[in-house]
């Protein structure tokens, strides 16, 4: 496996661990994180998640989201030995929705 792929799913597995462990806001629904694209430079990376619910709650999740970025960010940094924090952004992932 290339260092490449490691990255991307331990940062996948890192981000879902906080979203479901350490971030307590009650506007997050039930979160699924999907996949990372990370960029060649590993400096960064588009998380894709899925929201189970309504519209309501799909845009009350993404709020939940972009306003605990800063703080996804740096317990990431912290868990995954890179040379430079990866900058995240968070894209809703439509393709379950679709499959359905």
């Amino acid at each position: 496996m290339l260092r490449h792929e490691r990255v991307k799913q331990a940062i996948k597995r890192e981000v879902s661990s906080i979203i479901i462990n350490e971030l307590r806001d009650p506007r997050m629904g039930f979160v699924t994180i999907t996949s990372v694209d990370l960029s060649p430079d590993m400096r960064y990376a588009k998380i894709l998640y899925s929201v189970m619910g309504n519209a309501e709650q799909h845009k009350k999740t993404k709020g939940a989201l972009q306003s605990a970025l800063g703080l996804i960010r740096t317990m990431v940094a912290e868990r995954v030995k890179l040379r430079y924090a990866p900058e995240l952004s968070f894209h809703e992932d439509l393709s379950t929705e679709y499959s359905v």
